[in-house]
């Protein structure tokens, strides 16, 4: 190449780059002044929702999970189109959805999971014991009461109560079910209430929300217990917020207004279908106190 041709291609370079940081500092600007999170999001007019489409009681996509209602809440009071990223909730679900640009929020993530960028907590709650009323373990807050040696109790491999139960002794009989699942066709949830309902397990452990679920929809109805009252193993109570990318500084911001001016909403969706709130002093929250954050 001519020593021509090198400075044109190197003056094109350096305007390229120019136009690249005068874009950025338009849109900063423009973010700033407008509020337009159009940089950040797939679509400004559309609250673009990562779920899973067959994952209750959270989301599944005939939109009846409460994941699916918080959304339409969202959708509602940020004056926006409702949409879906359907993706089954397993191994490469953050990659495939938020990661790839193809949706703006994940509606459920665990604080301190660096996957992705959380907001403030929406909710509280902890992993429970479910069992039958009248089993004479309605009454079981921890896992080191005595009267669940020998029984047999149902756990999700791999979940946080597992060590719990193990410091305890209670794995030798304990039935273990998958943890990550083809939520398509399986639900080790339903396996675990199924077990229970039919005498083959005295109770199970499961996330909060699902055994709040589970638990209400079961006939006759399940006792569910949170367990916060654990002195050894790791505590079992999470904080549940949104997940947005990394980058989406200001989508993030206004998710968190959105939770803090809904919160009563947020707590209602969520008691109606089961969850069982805490607050940060492990203190249910129920229909009374439903109007205070967790």
């Amino acid at each position: 190449m001519t020593y021509a041709g090198q400075r044109r291609w190197l003056a094109i370079a350096i305007l390229a780059i120019l136009a690249i940081l005068i874009g950025r500092d338009c849109a900063r600007a423009q973010i700033k002044e407008t509020g337009d999170l159009s940089i950040e999001l797939v679509d400004p007019k559309v609250l673009r929702v990562c779920a899973d489409p067959h994952n209750l009681p959270f989301s599944n996509d005939k939109g009846e999970g409460f994941e699916n209602k918080l959304a339409e809440l969202f959708a509602e009071k940020l004056n926006k189109k409702l949409d879906y990223m359907y993706f089954p909730q397993a191994t490469g679900f953050v990659r495939m959805t938020l990661g790839a640009h193809r949706c703006d929020v994940i509606m459920g993530f665990p604080q301190g999971d660096d996957l992705v960028q959380g907001t403030n907590p929406y909710y509280r709650t902890a992993y429970a014991l479910v069992a039958k009323k009248g089993s004479g373990l309605e009454d079981v807050a921890t896992l080191e009461d005595e009267r669940l040696k020998g029984k047999h109790i149902g756990i999700v491999a791999g979940t946080p109560p597992g060590t719990n139960m193990a410091v305890n002794g209670l794995m030798a009989n304990a039935k273990p079910y998958q943890l990550m699942v083809d939520t398509r066709i399986d639900s080790s949830a339903e396996a675990m209430i199924g077990d229970l309902m039919a005498g083959k397990i005295d109770a199970g452990i499961l996330w909060g929300p699902m055994a709040g679920f589970h638990a209400k929809n079961a006939n006759p109805p399940l006792h569910v217990t949170p367990l916060v009252k654990e002195k050894t193993g790791p505590r079992l109570a999470f904080r549940i917020g949104l997940g947005v990318r990394a980058a989406d500084q200001n989508w993030k911001r206004q998710l968190n207004r959105l939770i803090q001016e809904n919160q009563p909403a947020i707590n209602k969706i969520l008691l109606d279908y089961g969850v069982p709130l805490l607050d940060d002093n492990d203190r249910p929250i129920g229909a009374e106190t439903a109007t205070k954050a967790p």
